[in-house]
């Protein structure tokens, strides 16, 4: 931070975490200021959520992989109002809070709170969400480990509060607002960098997976209509004739009678594009023959089998070193290759569009899709020369190389970004700096 200008007079706050306030300010508990409601039997409201970094926000704009599912009946949902303090009493402690610009419903087990007319629903939004509160939501919430600290209004209502009077509240969150805006701003130019640079990453590797590296190679025609041309001396072939490949039937769950392994799970491959050794694995249990079948080696491909959306069958991840009682987990599959050398050009070319949508076409499900075996083994592929297979891969890891390196770069100077936003909230709104 920059900013040096300071109030006048300063004044011990009593909380801990917050420390000396502006001489002027009040300190009040959380429940003189707001007042817990509980209104329910309002399902013909618009569904809400509350997220980390973007408050309350509507279910329908809600546009990543989620974890959890609502629930059908929602005649126990709460209602929300504009200008209500919303806590997901599971991920309080994360900072998963926020006041509501809508009107709608959220789970019954969140927090709703009412604020009085001393705080303006503005500035709360960023008092709340600061990390001086969160701070709070942490000690105060119970549980074990990271998975799920519940916190409860009890224990909620005699947070402490330090706040400055209305007017100055007002002006405090126009100034962040002004400030937030500019910060976000920036933040979404580098994101947009970042998508550009994907999509080059992505031409980069379907050019060279359909076309090869010799741009005046001679073409013919592949007898597969949405393939297209490829040149002359490669061929079309199902995987089947190409690699095994064979779903894994291991679940998380430990058994007495079994050997531990470790469990490559679906996160793992969907997040990743390589698994390697020293990455942190679950530990499970399998049987002698299950580990015979589904311990992963070096060269293997592993995909997605099944998913929420048919758009994420199919994910490939590589298998690129020698893995350490490693296995298969279930709604995956592992491809493996007859040829060694066509092992990265096939997972190459399965993370192009190109191949990957016709798993997409023909997988079924309703809650869950999923892609049959038969339907894997059917799908097609190109098949170069074995010495083009090795050329078209390492062409393609050091270009990969290059894009990732920037993506990594731009992504660090969104995490830059944040932290300064971030630092410049707790700043404002704990007087430590004076904007008005």
């Amino acid at each position: 931070m920059q900013m040096t200008n300071r109030y006048s007079e300063y004044k011990d706050s009593g909380i801990e975490w917050v420390g000396q306030i502006p001489k002027h300010w009040i300190v009040k508990p959380l429940f003189s200021i707001t007042k817990l409601t509980s209104v329910s039997e309002c399902e013909d409201k618009e569904l809400l959520s509350v997220y980390l970094d973007k408050g309350v926000i509507k279910f329908s704009d809600v546009n990543e992989k989620r974890t959890n599912a609502t629930s059908e009946d929602l005649s126990k949902y709460q209602l929300v109002m504009p200008g209500n303090l919303v806590l997901n009493n599971q991920q309080a402690w994360r900072g998963s809070v926020g006041v509501s610009k809508f009107e709608g419903i959220v789970s019954p087990a969140y927090i709703v709170l009412e604020l009085s007319n001393e705080i303006d629903p503005i500035y709360a939004n960023y008092i709340f969400r600061d990390s001086s509160m969160v701070s709070f939501y942490l000690i105060s919430s119970k549980g074990v480990g990271t998975i799920q600290r519940n916190l409860y209004w009890p224990q909620l209502k005699r947070a402490i509060i330090a706040i400055p009077p209305l007017p100055e509240q007002t002006a405090i969150a126009a100034f962040l607002d002004r400030k937030t805006a500019l910060i976000d701003k920036a933040i979404a130019i580098k994101q947009k960098q970042i998508e550009l640079l994907k999509e080059r990453r992505q031409i980069l590797i379907q050019r060279a997976v359909t076309r090869g590296l010799n741009p005046n190679a001679k073409m013919k025609d592949s007898g597969v209509e949405w393939i297209g041309e490829i040149p002359e001396g490669w061929e079309v072939k199902k995987l089947r004739y190409l690699a095994t490949s064979f779903p894994s039937n291991i679940d998380k769950h430990s058994k007495p009678n079994e050997k531990k392994v470790r469990l490559c799970n679906y996160t793992d491959v969907y997040k990743n594009d390589y698994i390697t050794d020293d990455m942190e694995l679950m530990i499970a249990t399998a049987s002698a023959e299950q580990i015979a079948k589904y311990t992963l080696l070096e060269g293997d491909i592993v995909i997605t089998k099944d998913s929420e959306t048919a758009s994420d069958i199919a994910v490939p991840t590589y298998i690129k070193e020698k893995l350490t009682n490693v296995v298969c987990g279930y709604h995956l599959a592992i491809i493996r290759t007859y040829q060694k050398s066509y092992s990265k050009y096939l997972f190459h070319a399965l993370k192009t569009k190109l191949f990957n949508a016709q798993f997409e076409v023909c997988s079924n499900g309703i809650t869950r899709v999923g892609l049959g075996n038969s339907d894997l083994k059917n799908g097609y592929f190109l098949f170069p020369t074995e010495f083009e297979q090795i050329k078209i891969s390492e062409f393609i890891e050091d270009g990969t190389s290059k894009i990732a390196t920037a993506i990594s770069l731009k992504e660090q100077d969104i995490e830059k970004i944040k932290e300064y936003k971030a630092t410049l909230i707790n700043e404002v709104v704990t007087g430590k700096v004076k904007v008005c």
